[in-house]
């Protein structure tokens, strides 16, 4: 902590003025241990108690010796500790020993790394998701903005193994890197499929060859941004309403029309195994199924309504705003 390595050296100081009251009393006075202790430390404390016996002109110079020296020593400890406090180092890290601690009981959460401009995109999106997330950052001005927002971080490296780990990278469910350098991205990644073999990795890429390295390493998902935006670009040219009605689709609740991703085991207990058709969403809730994810991870396009929801499959589910918070409250 950081406290301990402030106060080490005055601690130090003072059992060493202990130590040598100690034994100076019990080499002068020839009491016991404990006599001797007891006279070191109603002395150095000046408390004012009774000496256990009148003291010699030995014994009271060794006194006013020792008096001495440990005002020095107590005078050092009080204005290291008033340093700390008057830089606010003491409740800054207060605050960063409460953040780890909450990090710790985290299950299923996402790890950030990085929060530069897709960093924060990736954050406002899990947040209005109600996804629990953790950041990895080491830039001062960009982690008081994440003071500002309330979300939990870690402050350091994210190559660094450890800095993972006190990210909750075990008991994460997922993990996004977003840093500028894609060598940086490869050994995040690297790392972190290490570190649990089921952690769904998302990785960002300046370019191809990149992203054929950070599959390699072990990433679920590479995202290009400059050719998913200079791609965006031409689909308004080639294909604008297609991509407006894409881009007003949604998963927040703010469009006429949304996306829901539904697991199969979050439905009642009824529903598993039975086929699509039995499920009836379209005339329960209005929405209309428009893709199915097998347990296999294949994603079929327009379902038929035979196929059966098995565990670990997925429904995605198109509807209205209202449709879906009906979706919700019956399934």
């Amino acid at each position: 902590m950081i406290i301990v390595n402030n106060l080490k050296k005055p601690l130090i100081l003072l059992l060493i003025v202990i130590a040598v009251g100690t034994l100076g009393f019990k080499t002068i006075s020839n009491v016991s241990f404990i006599d001797a202790l007891y006279m070191t430390v109603i002395t150095i404390s000046t408390v004012g108690f009774k000496e256990i016996h009148p003291f010699n002109e030995t014994e009271k110079l060794f006194t006013i010796f020792l008096i001495l020296t440990s005002i020095g020593v107590f005078g050092y400890v009080i204005s290291v500790i008033s340093e700390f406090i008057a830089n606010n180092k003491l409740s800054e890290e207060l605050k960063i020993k409460k953040v780890e601690k909450l990090i710790k009981k985290l299950k299923d959460h996402t790890i950030v790394c990085g929060y530069g401009r897709n960093g924060k995109q990736a954050v406002a999106k899990l947040q209005k998701y109600k996804k629990s997330c953790v950041v990895i950052e080491n830039n001062e001005e960009l982690l008081q903005e994440l003071k500002l927002i309330n979300t939990p971080y870690i402050v350091g490296d994210a190559t660094n193994d450890e800095i993972l780990k006190k990210a909750g990278v075990e008991n994460a469910n997922s993990l996004i890197t977003v840093l500028s350098s894609d060598a940086d991205n490869l050994f995040i990644v690297f790392s972190a499929r290490q570190f649990k073999k089921d952690l769904v990795i998302i990785s960002r890429a300046t370019d191809e060859s990149s992203s054929k390295k950070l599959k390699t390493a072990g990433a679920d998902r590479v995202i290009i941004p400059n050719k998913l935006g200079g791609e965006h670009m031409a689909s308004l040219v080639v294909t604008p309403d297609l991509v407006e009605f894409i881009d007003n689709l949604s998963i927040e609740g703010h469009s006429t029309t949304n996306i829901e991703e539904i697991l199969v085991e979050d439905l009642p207990k009824e529903y598993i195994n039975c086929s699509i058709a039995e499920l009836d969403l379209r005339k329960k809730t209005g929405c209309t199924v428009i893709g199915f994810k097998t347990a296999e991870g294949n994603f079929v396009i327009n379902p038929d309504a035979s196929i059966k929801l098995q565990p670990k499959s997925k429904l995605i589910v198109l509807g209205q705003p209202n449709q879906i918070l009906k979706l919700r409250q019956i399934f």
